[in-house]
C-alpha cells in the first residue's frame, strides 16, 4: 500500500509538472524533436550569417569585373569558396561573390516586410475582432478590397510611382498589399479569445481595454500569427526576386538574387551557372522558411502532435 501511494504521489507530481509548463515551453520541447526545425534552422543560420557578414564567406568584391579573362567562365567546383567556384557572369563578375552578397538585400526585404505586415495586420485584426460592430465592418471590408489585389500586381503598380527603387521602397510596396492575411488570422483568433473566461474575469475586475488586449488576449493569439508570418516570409523573398527579375524591383548597383537572375537570363544558353546559382539559393531560402513554418505550426497546434 505504501509503495502504491508513493507511485500515485509520483504520478500526480509528474502530471502537475507537465501541466505547469507554458505553451511556449511545450512548443519548444516539440520543436527540439522535429527534424524539420533543425534542418531549416541550420540552413537559415547559414543564410543569415551570409547576409549579415558576407566577408566570412568571401573577400571578393561582387562588383569587380574582369572581362579579359573571365567572360562567362564556367564553375570550378574544386575551388571551394574561391572567386571562380561558381564561375563568372557575362560582365566577368564572380557569381559566388554576388550570390553571397545578394543574400543581404533579399533577406532584409523578406524580414522587414514580414515584421511590417505582422504589425499592420495584427493591429487591424485586433481592433476588428475585439470591438466588432461598425469598426469590424469597415476594417473587414477594407481588408476584402485589398485582398482582391494580388501581391505581385499591387507591387508592380505601386513601384511604378518610384523612380529610385531601394530596399525600403520595395518593402513599403509589399507591405501595402501583404497585411491582409495576418489581419484575418488575428481577427478570428481575437474573436475566439475575447469570450474566454479569463478575459471575462479580467473585465469584471476592472481591467482596461489596453490591458485586456495586450496582457490577456495577445499572448494567446500569437501562435497562429507566428506560423502564418514565418511561412509568408519565404513568399516575400520570392516576390522581391520576381519584381527585380521583371525590372520593377531592385536594380544595379544593388546586389540581389533577383537582379542577378534578371541580368543572366539572356545568356542562359552560354552560361547557365550565372542564373542557376542565385536561383538555387533563392529556392533554398524559400524552402527553409516554409519548413520552419511547418515545424512551428506542428509545435503550436496540439491536434497535429
Amino acid at each position: 500500500m505504501a509503495v502504491a501511494a508513493e507511485l500515485a504521489a509520483g504520478t500526480d507530481k509528474q502530471t502537475s509538472t507537465e501541466k505547469a509548463r507554458s505553451l511556449g515551453q511545450d512548443a519548444w520541447r516539440e520543436l527540439r524533436r522535429s527534424w524539420l526545425f533543425w534542418a531549416s534552422g541550420i540552413l537559415l543560420v547559414l543564410l543569415i550569417l551570409m547576409a549579415a557578414w558576407p566577408t566570412l564567406f568571401t573577400d571578393v568584391d561582387p562588383r569587380q569585373a574582369d572581362l579579359r579573362n573571365h567572360y562567362l567562365t564556367g564553375p570550378q567546383w574544386s575551388h571551394f569558396f574561391q572567386a571562380d567556384w561558381f564561375g563568372y557572369n557575362v560582365q566577368g563578375q564572380s557569381v559566388y561573390a554576388r550570390t553571397v552578397h545578394g543574400a543581404r538585400a533579399s533577406i532584409i526585404v523578406g524580414v522587414c516586410v514580414t515584421l511590417a505586415v505582422t504589425l499592420v495586420g495584427g493591429i487591424v485584426g485586433m481592433l476588428a475582432g475585439y470591438f466588432g460592430g461598425w469598426l469590424d465592418t469597415v476594417l473587414s471590408r477594407l481588408t476584402d478590397v485589398f485582398f482582391g489585389i494580388p501581391l505581385l500586381l499591387g507591387g508592380l503598380v505601386l513601384l511604378q510611382a518610384f523612380t529610385n527603387r531601394t530596399i525600403w521602397t520595395v518593402t513599403f510596396a509589399l507591405t501595402a498589399f501583404g497585411w491582409m492575411q495576418i489581419a484575418r488570422v488575428m481577427r478570428g483568433a481575437v474573436i475566439t479569445q475575447k469570450e474566454a473566461d479569463f478575459v471575462t474575469a479580467a473585465r469584471a475586475l476592472g481591467a482596461g481595454t489596453g490591458r485586456i488586449l495586450f496582457r490577456h488576449i495577445l499572448p494567446n493569439v500569437l501562435g497562429p500569427v507566428i506560423v502564418v508570418a514565418t511561412i509568408a516570409l519565404g513568399g516575400y523573398i520570392a516576390t522581391e526576386a520576381t519584381l527585380s527579375y521583371l525590372g520593377i524591383g531592385l536594380k544595379d548597383p544593388t546586389v540581389s538574387w533577383g537582379v542577378d537572375i534578371s541580368a543572366s537570363q539572356k545568356d542562359l544558353r552560354d552560361g547557365p551557372h550565372a542564373l542557376l546559382m542565385p536561383a538555387g539559393f533563392l529556392s533554398l531560402t524559400v524552402l527553409a522558411f516554409i519548413l520552419l513554418g511547418d515545424a512551428v505550426r506542428d509545435a503550436l497546434d496540439p491536434k497535429l502532435r
